[in-house]
This record gives structure tokens, C-alpha cells and sequence, in this order.
């Protein structure tokens, strides 16, 4: 599998509860949305707030303009942001990160989409979440932010169910693997299997610990699918669906001495479409429909998964 060498981590850490501090001489486009991020994330700066002119963050952050104008459509295309341009500041977003739903709604990337999602799903007493994919990062990665908040003390949930379908490690995978499909001890699927463990385990790990630290009633779920899944399905609440097509390469890479032919899919890029249940009768069912077609995965065809090698 793919991993962005941003979210390549597999350890549950979360972003500093302050708003980091500008980076060190020359930082790139990407840095300085990171230090902005976190100050919009944090409340910094407002949700309607005018941003500083683009000549005070390049002399703050000792960059071009040009690299505070990237840094800023790349908050703008995050949706924290409105109004980039050459002229007048840019405006902190009425609510930011907010993914919108309905029929008019673009989508987003998971790693744009998915995380604010998340974060406002823990807002209720009683957290559902459902999710069907190939492996649990994108999920793992989303959860890092709530569970930032819950230990800053500004999220306080009773309960948490998440139940997550993975695909089993005893199936020919139609990917991730190498084109060839040559051999028995198959490179690919073993990095696969390792990486849908690793994520799992963290993601287990880091909602239990919620029982320890803050007396959160929590249950975490697992179950192996007997087929390859061609879409990522997250339920939030039972109101709503975040649905994605996992779009297949066909790519080379290294593994080990050897350098292999691979189908593979970048699931952390995806495009994910919204459905809210309460936005019309078509997401309704939509939301709806998903839900029962998840169950019924669970409770037939799916067996007990253990994260192990």
C-alpha cells in the first residue's frame, strides 16, 4: 500500500496542543500551512477572522509571497480558509473544516475530509462509527484529532463503538499485489497484512485507552471481509456516510532486493463523497442503505480477525 510520507506514522501521535511555532529559516509552502493549520485548529485565529496581510507572513515566516499564497489555497482547498487572492486578506472560514453534504457538494480527499468528520461525531455522548476498508489509516490518522481534544478537555463522550471490516488474510488480494502474482510468499501481501495489523492495533490502542484515562465506556471491533473491497465506507452516528472509490495504479516498487510490478491503490487520497441523513431523501436513504448493507456484512459473511502476522 501506498503511504503518504506525511501519514506514514503508525504510532497515534497527535499535532502539539499549542500552535507550533514558525519553522526555521526557508520553510516551504507546506510548513507555513501547517503552522496556520494548527492556529485556525486551535482558535488562534477565528472562524470569520480576517488573516494577516500576505506581506506580514512572508516577513513572519521569511518566504516569498508566492509561498504564502500556496500555503494559503492549500488551506483555502482544506476549507478553512475563504477568499485567497493577490489583493485583500483571506478569512478564516465561518466553520472551518466543515465537509459539506447534499447534492451539491464536491468531494474531498480522505486526508482533507475525513478528519473534521471524525471530530464532530465525538461531540455526542454516544460515538458510532463503522468502517469498511483496506486498511485502518485514514481512520487512525482522523481519530488522532478528537482524541487531541478529549485530552485538552474539550470533548467528553460517555461511549464509543467503532466496529471496522479489513479484508482477511487468507484471500488473494486483488490488490495491493504484483502483477506477476508469482510465488506463494508474496513481498506485497506481506507488507500489506503487516500494515493493516500495525494501524489496527494502534487505532485499538488508542480509543481503550480512553477507559484508563478519561472512564470513556469504549468498544473496538474487528471483522475479516472474504473479499477485496473496491470502495472505503465510513458511518458516523448513523447520520452519516463518507463513501470512496479506491482508485487502482499500476506502479514499481522496491521491496526488499527486489524491484517489483504492482497494483495498488492510494486510499488516503481518495475522494470522499458526504451524505448527511438529514440533508434530503436521497442521502437519507443513501445514509440509510449503507448502514444495512454494513450489518449485513458484519453479521453473515465477515469472521473474527486477528491482528496478528
Amino acid at each position: 500500500m501506498v503511504v503518504d510520507a506525511e501519514h506514514a506514522s503508525v504510532t497515534g501521535g497527535n499535532r502539539p496542543l499549542r500552535s507550533p511555532r514558525p519553522p526555521g529559516p526557508h520553510p516551504t509552502h507546506r510548513e507555513v500551512a501547517e503552522v496556520l493549520r494548527a492556529r485556525i485548529r486551535s482558535g488562534e485565529l477565528r472562524p470569520g477572522q480576517r488573516m494577516p496581510t500576505q506581506a506580514r507572513l512572508a516577513a513572519e515566516f521569511g518566504v516569498e509571497r508566492g509561498a504564502v499564497r500556496q500555503a494559503l489555497r492549500l488551506l483555502q482547498a482544506e476549507r478553512l480558509l475563504t477568499n485567497v487572492s493577490k489583493g485583500s486578506p483571506a478569512t478564516v472560514a465561518p466553520d472551518p473544516g466543515r465537509l459539506p453534504s447534499g447534492p451539491s457538494a464536491a468531494p474531498l480527499p480522505t486526508t482533507v475530509a475525513l478528519a473534521p468528520r471524525i471530530a464532530e461525531a465525538f461531540a455526542v455522548p454516544h460515538v458510532e462509527i463503522d468502517a469498511l476498508c483496506l486498511t485502518s489509516i485514514s481512520l487512525t490518522l482522523a481519530i488522532g484529532e478528537p482524541l487531541r481534544r478529549i485530552h485538552a478537555g474539550e470533548l467528553k463522550p460517555a461511549k464509543v463503538d467503532v466496529r471496522v471490516l479489513l479484508p482477511s488474510r487468507d484471500i488473494d488480494l486483488a490488490f495491493p499485489r504484483r502483477v506477476d502474482q508469482r510465488g506463494e510468499d508474496d513481498p506485497v501481501h506481506r507488507g500489506w497484512l503487516a500494515q493493516r495489523n500495525a494501524q489496527g492495533q494502534v487505532l485499538r490502542h488508542n480509543l481503550l485507552a480512553l477507559r484508563a484515562t478519561h472512564g470513556i465506556e469504549v468498544g473496538v471491533s474487528f471483522r475479516a471481509l472474504p473479499f477485496t473491497p473496491p470502495v472505503k465506507l465510513y458511518l458516523l452516528n448513523g447520520r452519516e456516510a463518507l463513501f470512496a472509490y479506491y482508485t487502482l495504479t499500476r506502479r514499481e516498487e522496491e521491496v526488499g532486493q527486489e524491484q517489483l510490478e504492482m497494483y495498488d491503490a492510494e486510499g488516503t487520497r481518495s475522494m470522499l463523497f458526504a451524505f448527511d441523513r438529514e440533508d434530503d431523501r436521497r442521502d437519507a436513504t443513501f445514509v440509510e442503505q449503507s448502514g444495512v448493507w454494513f450489518d449485513a456484512l458484519w453479521e453473515t459473511i465477515s469472521s473474527d480477525l486477528l491482528l496478528t502476522t
